[in-house]
């Protein structure tokens, strides 16, 4: 599992998207660090807070497990694990589906969409509760109406599908991908 490691005073979403959030984002903090077994770590190069408890100065760090997600699967993710992992994915294509739970038409797509997740082994397929929890980062992507699938290549949307489109979700997937 990769782990995200913070000062506590960092932002987390390292995108050129304009942010719903009051922090400052640093621009590029982000390092990859590898290991033998293929996990991935990212460190952030921010300076620690530093704090006195009793007397004595520590440094107050913390760390975010991120969920990493697998190939021929759909990963749910949240306001916090959703920019970690897209900046994860590099260059590879990243498909959002944006749903609710009580959305009729989010769950005739959400079969299709674990269809999708495993006929194509070379994009990351990732669903987004838009529930109160999730309300900064769904308005901060700008959504409107559920479904919505948004395309991410290189940290930015590049393709918006709204409604139950399986056609031309796939259609935009395919475009996307061959660019």
């Amino acid at each position: 599992m990769a782990l995200l490691h913070l000062s506590s005073s960092a932002a987390i979403r390292p995108s050129p998207l304009p942010c719903a959030a009051k922090h400052t984002i640093a621009s590029a903090p982000f390092s990859r660090v590898s290991s033998s077994s293929g996990s991935s770590s990212f460190l952030v190069s921010t300076n620690a807070r530093k704090t006195k408890k009793n007397g004595s100065a520590f440094t107050v760090r913390s760390s975010i497990d991120t969920v990493v997600p697998a190939v021929g699967q759909v990963t749910e993710v949240n306001k916090d694990t959703f920019w970690p992992i897209v900046e994860a994915a590099g260059d590879k294509t990243v498909v959002l589906d944006m749903y609710t739970q009580w959305c009729g038409p989010c769950k005739v797509m959400a079969p299709k969409f674990l269809e999708l997740s495993q006929k194509y082994s070379d994009v990351i397929f990732l669903k987004l509760d838009c529930n109160q929890e999730n309300r900064p980062l769904a308005k901060e992507l700008g959504i409107r109406v559920v479904p919505t699938f948004k395309i991410l290549k290189d940290n930015k949307v590049v393709k918006e599908v709204t409604g139950a489109k399986f056609d031309d979700l796939v259609l935009a997937i395919d475009t996307i991908r061959s660019s």
